[in-house]
C-alpha cells in the first residue's frame, strides 16, 4: 500500500519539537485589549493535537474531509490550523458548501449557517466560552479542553487550496527565504491570514524554519517601536 504523505503540521513542527520545544514560537499581542500570550512549540503543538482530537474524535472526521476556518491572525487560530492540518483535513479560508465543518468566532455564524457542524471560538485570552450560543452549535473552548493533547496523525489529504501539505511546506520556505527569515530570527507581524498567501507568508513561513513569530492584533503604532525591542525583533513584516 502506498505511504500516505506526512502532514504539513508534522513537516512545520516537527523540527521545531525534536530540535527546542521550548522557546518561545508565537507570541501574541491584542493592543486593544493589552493581552499577551506566549507559546512554546511544545504548548503549540498540545493546543494543535487537541484540536485535532475534537475534529476526529468529535466529528468523526478524517483525511480528505474540508474545514472552513473564518478566523482572524491570533494563536488560537494558529492551533486550530495546525490541528486541522495534524487531522489530515483541508483548510478552506472561506465559505464552502462542501465543508463538513466550519471553526469560526461568533460574527461569523451567519456565514457558514448551512455547515453540517459547526464550532464557535471566544478567542478569550482566558477561555471563556461563548455565550448563548444556538442549540447544535459547539463552543470551542469547552470541547476542546476534554481531548487529550497528543496525537497520532491517520493520514493527510490536500491541505490549503487543493495544494498538498508538501507544496505549502515547499511554498512556505521559499517565502522565509524571499522575506530572510531564518531559524534565529524574532519576527514582528500585523497581516491577517484570511487568505492563501497571507497566511503561508504571515504564519506558516516563519514556522517553516524554526523562526518565532510576534503575532500583534489591533495594532497601536505608537507601541511598535518599543515592542521591537523588548521582544527582540530582528524581522517586520
Amino acid at each position: 500500500m502506498r505511504e500516505l504523505e506526512t502532514t504539513l503540521t508534522d513537516q512545520l513542527l516537527g523540527p521545531i519539537l525534536d530540535r527546542d520545544p521550548a522557546s518561545p514560537r508565537i507570541t501574541f499581542y491584542d493592543d486593544a485589549t493589552g493581552a499577551r500570550i506566549e507559546l512554546s512549540g511544545a504548548t503549540l503543538a498540545n493546543w494543535a493535537a487537541k484540536t485535532a482530537n475534537l475534529i476526529c474524535d468529535e466529528f468523526g472526521l478524517g483525511h480528505g474531509a474540508r474545514v472552513t476556518v473564518l478566523l482572524p491572525a491570533h494563536w488560537q487560530t494558529a492551533a486550530v490550523l495546525l490541528g486541522c492540518w495534524w487531522a489530515g483535513t483541508e483548510v478552506v479560508l472561506g465559505p464552502d458548501d462542501d465543508a463538513e465543518l466550519a471553526l469560526v468566532t461568533n460574527a461569523g455564524l451567519d456565514a457558514v449557517s448551512n455547515a453540517p457542524e459547526i464550532a464557535v471560538l471566544s478567542l478569550d485570552p482566558l477561555g471563556a466560552p461563548v455565550p448563548g450560543l444556538p442549540p447544535g452549535i459547539t463552543d470551542y473552548a469547552t470541547s476542546v479542553r476534554m481531548h487529550g493533547d497528543a496525537f497520532r496523525p491517520r493520514g493527510t489529504g490536500p491541505a490549503l487550496n487543493g495544494m498538498s501539505a508538501t507544496e505549502i511546506a515547499d511554498l512556505a520556505r521559499e517565502s522565509a527565504a524571499a522575506q530572510g527569515i531564518s531559524a534565529t530570527d524574532r519576527v514582528l507581524s500585523s497581516g491577517e491570514w484570511d487568505t492563501a498567501s497571507g497566511l503561508v507568508d504571515g504564519l506558516l513561513a516563519p514556522l517553516s524554519v524554526g523562526a518565532s513569530l510576534v503575532q500583534v492584533a489591533n495594532p497601536d503604532p505608537a507601541l511598535v517601536e518599543r515592542r521591537v525591542q523588548t521582544e527582540k525583533v530582528t524581522v517586520q513584516r
